[in-house]
């Protein structure tokens, strides 16, 4: 009889300690900036799972995650990184490194967070586990004067690529077992570098130019290139028009040969054939794009838009380069995700405190969260892919 009673007691301590085991895969967090915290959800019941406050301030933040998935990093702009734990839902540790930061990315081998800086200017890098400084890079140029640091990535080789606005240069910094990073500067990238974006196999760097039409890449495969210059006629154009918002380079979308790039004032997102960098073709929009997401499939191009047209998305269809439908979801869409394998897309939709999620087979709404005021919206799939 007693051994019957201990072996009960196994099982079901069995059982209850298995009932709390799960993975990561289906898990993300979602901004809510004004409050300063995260909630984390998941998206299989598409439920949120808890909130993680004291974040300081998160105007523009971002989220990279750890190479398994677990920990999340996130850059707020007063200059914080903090590492939270999705499981436990809790911070680990923050720091504030900064007086304004821009956001930042994590290393090929997961080992190094790496964030770029407005105040002072220059990079900071830092261990994954503890947060502990590991390298500053200063962004000074050949007078000696600081840069603000924008549009840092992740690439391979264990490298962080970044662009120094006020210089108009781009840098390629390669972490090193225990000693400081390789730096290798690429001069005259252009005027005022504003953001940058690595294509999804880590092999091109592109910076948009603020002071200047046209785009700066650099083949990372073959750093003796130098900087070239593409698409000339991107940006502002030669009737400087108002800009609304400048659309994230971290939005551009990459289907197969082709990439949409939001065009710059215009309502229109440019399509680029990247086997020769040219452009192809202008889909015309309803207003300015922010954001041009890809489907995990390559199919479908979702994109959102400045004022005074941010309430609407429209999805472009790949095959034809046109637009098949237009969503009202609501005041102020900020930002969308797809899952992992692009079934479903979150849909932040800021002034109504609300996510909205959406099947991508029937553009169909499935459910809705309240979230007060959301704003980004990451998966911890960003774990697995280059560049984010």
């Amino acid at each position: 009889m007693r051994s019957h009673i201990i072996e009960c007691l196994f099982v079901s301590l069995l059982f209850s300690s298995c009932a709390t085991l799960r993975g990561t895969g289906d898990l993300g967090v979602v901004v809510e900036r004004e409050a300063g915290s995260v909630q984390i959800v998941e998206t299989t019941e598409r439920t949120k799972l808890g909130l993680i406050g004291g974040l300081g301030d998160l105007s523009h933040a971002s989220v990279v995650f750890s190479r398994d998935g677990r920990f999340a990093y996130v850059f707020g702009r007063d200059g914080g990184l903090t590492k939270i734990d999705l499981l436990k839902t809790k911070i680990v540790k923050r720091i504030l490194q900064s007086g304004n930061s821009i956001g930042g990315a994590i290393s090929q081998d997961g080992r190094y967070v790496a964030v770029s800086n407005y105040e002072p200017g220059g990079v900071k890098i830092f261990r994954s586990d503890d947060l502990r400084l590991v390298a500053e890079i200063e962004a000074r140029n050949d007078e000696g004067k600081l840069s603000k640091v924008v549009g840092l990535v992740d690439a391979p080789d264990n490298q962080f690529v970044f662009s120094l606005f006020e210089a108009g240069e781009i840098w390629v910094a390669k972490m090193t077992d225990g000693g400081a990073p390789e730096v290798h500067k690429f001069k005259d990238a252009g005027r005022e570098p504003y953001d940058g974006f690595v294509t999804p196999e880590g092999r091109y760097y592109l910076a948009g130019l603020f002071g200047e039409d046209g785009i700066s890449m650099v083949d990372l495969w073959d750093k003796s290139k130098g900087v070239k210059r593409i698409l000339p006629k991107y940006g502002k154009g030669e009737q400087k028009l108002p800009v609304f918002k400048m659309p994230h380079f971290e939005a551009w979308a990459v289907s197969g040969n082709l990439a949409f790039v939001p065009g710059v004032g215009h309502h229109e997102v440019v399509v680029v054939d990247t086997t020769r960098w040219t452009e192809k073709k202008r889909i015309p929009l309803s207003g300015q794009p922010v954001f041009a997401m890809v489907s995990p499939d390559g199919r479908k191009v979702w994109v959102n838009f400045a004022l005074p047209d941010n309430g609407k998305v429209q999805i472009i269809d790949v095959s034809t380069l046109s637009v098949v439908e237009t969503l009202n979801p609501g005041k102020a869409v900020l930002h969308m995700e797809f899952t992992p394998k692009g079934e479903q897309v979150w849909i932040s939709v800021r002034d109504e405190n609300r996510i909205d999620v959406y099947s991508t087979d029937k553009v169909k709404k499935l459910k809705s969260l309240t979230v007060d005021k959301p704003s980004g919206i990451f998966f911890s799939s960003r774990a697995n892919r280059i560049g984010l």
